[in-house]
């Protein structure tokens, strides 16, 4: 009897330990796949904005060694993917939008709309960002990290103007001078609120100025009073 008893108790034992490993199984493979299935939405986010940021940079002719940083970093991205879900829809997606990206030139004739504009806008700030976090996680030193970040935010100041200069060209050619005029105005006012060196956006601001001029000619307010003044005392 007193081992029959015995035996029972090790059955229990034995079952409640299998249970427990059972449990613990399950349980550690539901939170693998919720770290897998939130790894891969974030992935899927990071990928898409990167290319994105990739194909802006391309358009708009920014340098080969900036655009190869993030293309290294895209790469890490997809390679995670495609270790996290090889054949999944996502790798399939991922892959054909790489190639996509791969194939993007440059512009010519800078960005044609206001949309286009500000898309670029988005992903050059994206790209800003994630240069600087690049940055601190020791992937790019501090110092060329800040040298990036500020190409850049030239790049894109540049871009704005571009368009602005685009579009008063378009404007002049079909007569509208005033429109064109506003449009030479506001790439001045970007250029002059642009918190980079003034030696560096001087040539521009001179070619907008000439530009400005042709359409508003200085007005002449005369010699003036003081003018006279000084005459009057020389022919003393």
């Amino acid at each position: 009897m007193l081992s029959d008893n015995l035996m029972y108790v090790v059955l229990i034992a034995l079952v409640g330990m299998a249970a427990l490993a059972a449990n613990y199984v399950i349980t550690t493979r539901e939170a693998q796949n919720k770290f897998r299935s939130e790894r891969l939405k974030w992935l899927k986010q990071q990928s898409e904005h990167t290319l994105n940021a990739l194909s802006i940079l391309k358009e708009v002719g920014c340098r080969s060694d900036i655009v190869e940083k993030l293309n290294q970093h895209a790469m890490s991205l997809i390679e995670e993917i495609s270790a996290l879900a090889p054949d999944s829809e996502l790798m399939t997606e991922i892959a054909r939008n790489k190639e996509s990206t791969d194939r993007v030139k440059r512009r010519q004739g800078g960005l044609e709309s206001d949309r286009a504009v500000r898309r670029a806008q988005i992903y050059l700030n994206f790209a800003e960002k994630l240069l600087i976090e690049m940055g601190r996680k020791g992937r790019l030193t501090p110092q060329l990290a800040k040298a990036y970040q500020q190409e850049l935010y030239w790049l894109n100041v540049s871009m704005v103007t571009e368009a602005h200069v685009n579009q008063a060209q378009r404007l002049l050619a079909s007569g509208e001078k005033h429109g064109a005029l506003a449009h030479y105005k506001h790439a001045k006012a970007i250029l002059v609120r642009a918190t980079i060196s003034q030696q560096q956006k001087q040539v521009l601001l001179n070619q907008l100025q000439s530009e400005i001029d042709k359409l508003q000619p200085k007005r002449d307010y005369g010699a003036g009073a003081l003018a006279d003044s000084i005459d009057n005392y020389l022919n003393q």
